[in-house]
């Protein structure tokens, strides 16, 4: 088919489908095509009325169909999927999941719209507003005009606050310095319904726990200048004694094994226990007092506040071991403006069992399987603490490529036990609804390389994790302990160690202890910002305390050894940076900045290989084979033997990311992506010609690009990438950009160069 036949193709089949979906309508219907809002007048700036207009449009309803490239794909399902005879099958998917019903005229209220539109222009200020609707038929096709004249905006001249004496109107007085309403400001309705959302909210700060926004009353008095207004904030008459009264905290009750649907409350007084201010219902002695102590924010006789509530509210969540919380307050019988609070809380089954099965693919063409138990205990000793403890096994095939054959076994164990405050000879309090956490690793792991060597790994870890808030978090490991020990090393691995001596550091003993300390900031989860972020800092400091100590001093000869293994000494960064610009409703552009290095010294002349760095794979440079590239333009496969491709590794590490992500249709989401990066070696290594890092590294920068689908499935996004190199480091200066020489046309050059990914998640 030539050029010209093609397009005759596509016209034809775009003017089929789009008749196609005024055939099925019922007679006499018209299929809605949708609104166009036409903003009329001169009193108004072209500013205010393109930022008006964009508001009306969302408030026109109903909506007409989707469409894609000018054509209706769900409508045209909708049709093509017929009258299913029952309700499940293919053709029932069809029509009610994948496709549309048609969007009818019919369905179409003019009146309703219009007054919708005319209603919000006035919320907005513009008083004087007029709003005319008209239809338009083309064929079996209707679309609707609003006409909107928005006329001169009223601006707010003063705002006015209770002057009056009583105790609650001078609460609200005091609530000015923050107010959302300002003069010359727009008169906006929705902010002055914010401003009595804000008002109750301060007054919930000072014991007002009865009031709400309602016994607010904002008035407006437009006779005061032209195209100006007043707005007087009052208390309404009808507000009730209690609202107008601050109140104290008296009784704090506690029922900790609250069953919802059962009177519980009723208990024995065997079943009380009284620990501090607080009285505890516990006739099964499930929970240690202290606990709850540490979750509650308020103390007998505190004011009454908003911020505590929600505290407590929020720590008893965090805890982990409920699995409802319900929270309500009384005013008290005693004398004066006191409230009891009681909390009611629901655990969650002590006990659980796990299995997973896990599927994985890597672009270094290892594809696998693991399989998990876990175990946990929601609250191993009373105090809430939550132990798990995990057993896994697993196995990774290539299936083609140099590695082939190669396979990777691995099973192992590990345990967690995690206490709700911090195990320490100090103090620490948190003011947010996270509690502080002490957590405890012990861990073993056994490794095999089918052909090559095993491994066994030992770690453990004692440390404290807490969070300001919900963007920021720590953690703190004291002491970071990791032993390996290789075995079974075979004949094939060592004649290699004899051709590429740095292939012995793989299988060396190591023994790696430190504190590390990672501090994470995040506002990803503010949807409705235009720029989010996302920093992890973390340094790892192994050895240190212990070789400054001793003396040691490996270029000296002063090694000191650990049960007979000389532990590793070192310094480790690593910067994490990415931002994520909103560009509409449905795309953004994500990017991503990794900066890491890593400095050994006294007892280590080299960093351990398992703490080095390396790049390359399904979430890193995605063009690239994972830990195939580097370090510098050292290059790993021309050195090794067709046997197999040993890992590249690297003391310092630098690679930027960034990704399109668009909405393509439905649960299909498309980008297009460009990475870059390499990792360098800090000394130079006789076995590895251009490892070091210099002052040429950014022309050493490893390049590719390439587009990927994306399926949203909300409880899981699969992720498909095709990518390839756009610069490879390993070849000679001046012949490193290879975009000249992309040919998908050819067999060989994709077979080299086409990388496949196929991951869980998004790469960043």
């Amino acid at each position: 088919m030539n050029k010209s036949n093609l397009l005759y193709f596509i016209l034809i089949t775009i003017l089929l489908s789009s008749c196609s979906n005024t055939r099925f309508l019922p007679d006499g219907e018209l299929l809605y095509t949708g609104a166009t809002i036409k903003m009329e007048g001169e009193q108004t700036s072209k500013k205010e009325k393109k930022e008006l207009k964009t508001q009306l449009k969302d408030l026109v309803r109903p909506k007409p169909n989707k469409t894609l490239l000018g054509l209706r794909p769900k409508l045209y399902i909708y049709n093509l999927a017929g009258t299913p005879k029952k309700e499940k099958g293919l053709r029932y998917w069809l029509k009610n999941k994948v496709g549309e019903a048609p969007v009818l005229y019919s369905q179409v209220d003019l009146e309703y719209n219009k007054s919708v539109l005319q209603n919000f222009t006035e919320n907005s200020g513009y008083f004087n507003a007029k709003t005319i609707a008209d239809s338009t038929r083309r064929g079996e096709k209707a679309s609707v005009t609003y006409d909107v004249n928005p006329a001169k905006q009223y601006k707010i001249k003063d705002i006015k606050f209770p002057t009056d004496s009583t105790v609650l109107a001078k609460a609200v007085a005091k609530t000015k310095p923050r107010s959302l309403l300002k003069k010359n400001d727009g008169y906006n309705l929705e902010v002055i319904k914010q401003e009595r959302i804000r008002i109750d909210g301060r007054l919930k700060e000072k014991g007002f726990y009865y009031f709400n926004p309602n016994y607010l009353l904002i008035q407006v008095d437009s006779t005061v200048a032209d195209h100006q207004v007043d707005l007087i904030v009052k208390l309404k008459d009808e507000t009730p004694e209690l609202a107008e009264t601050p109140y104290k905290i008296n009784k704090i009750i506690v029922y900790p094994n609250y069953a919802i649907g059962n009177d519980s409350i009723k208990s024995v007084d065997t079943a009380v226990t009284t620990y501090k201010d607080f009285t505890i219902i516990d006739p099964e002695n499930l929970y240690k007092p202290r606990i709850f102590d540490r979750a509650l924010s308020f103390k007998k006789n505190d004011l009454y506040n908003r911020t505590d509530h929600n505290l407590a509210l929020n720590r008893l969540v965090n805890l982990g071991t409920f699995k409802f919380v319900k929270n309500q307050f009384k005013v008290s019988d005693t004398t004066g403006n006191y409230l009891d609070a009681y909390y009611y809380l629901t655990p969650l089954p002590k006990k659980s069992l796990q299995l997973e099965l896990l599927a994985k693919t890597n672009s270094a063409n290892y594809t696998g399987t693991e399989l998990n138990l876990n175990w946990s205990n929601r609250n191993a000793f009373r105090g809430a603490e939550l132990l798990t403890i995990s057993a896994f096994g697993g196995l990774e095939v290539q299936v083609s490529g140099q590695n082939n054959g190669f396979n990777v076994y691995r099973f192992g164990t590990e345990a967690n036990l995690i206490w709700p405050r911090l195990v320490a000879p100090f103090k620490f309090n948190s003011p947010s609804g996270f509690i502080p956490k002490t957590k405890v690793t012990l861990g073993y792991e056994f490794q095999n390389r089918t052909k090559l060597y095993s491994l066994q790994t030992f770690k453990g870890s004692y440390g404290y994790l807490w969070k300001e808030n919900e963007r920021k978090e720590h953690l703190l490991n004291v002491t970071e302990i990791t032993f390996a020990s290789p075995q079974n090393v075979t004949a094939l691995y060592k004649s290699k160690i004899l051709e590429n001596p740095s292939l012995g550091k793989v299988i060396e003993k190591q023994l790696i202890f430190g504190p590390t300390y990672s501090y994470t900031y995040t506002n990803t989860a503010q949807k409705r910002k235009k720029h989010t972020f996302y920093y992890k800092g973390a340094i790892d400091l192994a050895g240190n305390l212990t070789g400054l100590t001793t003396g040691a001093n490996i270029r000296k000869g002063d090694t000191i050894k650990v049960f007979g293994v000389p532990f590793s000494q070192f310094i480790k960064i690593e910067n994490d940076f990415r931002h994520y610009l909103k560009l509409g409703s449905d795309s953004q552009l994500a990017s991503r900045i990794i900066v890491g290095a890593g400095y050994t010294y006294g007892n280590s002349s080299e960093m351990p290989f398992i703490k080095q760095f390396f790049i390359g794979g399904t979430n890193s440079l995605r063009a690239f084979r994972a830990r195939s590239i580097g370090p510098g333009s050292f290059d790993g496969a021309a050195s090794s033997s067709s046997s197999f491709l040993p890992d590249q590794s690297g003391d310092i590490k630098l690679e930027l990311n960034t990704e399109y992500r668009a909405k393509i249709y439905g649960l299909v989401k498309g980008a297009l992506f460009i990475d870059a990066g390499n990792i360098w070696l800090l000394n130079d290594n006789l076995e590895k010609p251009g490892a070091k890092f210099s002052k040429k590294f950014l022309s050493e920068m490893a390049v590719g690009a390439g587009a990927g689908l994306r399926f949203d499935f909300s409880f899981l996004v699969l992720r498909t990438d095709l990518a390839f190199p756009i610069r490879k480091p390993n070849l000679s200066e001046g012949n490193r950009w290879v975009l000249d020489k992309v040919n998908f046309g050819n067999g060989p050059w994709r077979k080299e160069n086409l990388i496949f990914n196929l991951a869980i998640g998004y790469p960043f």
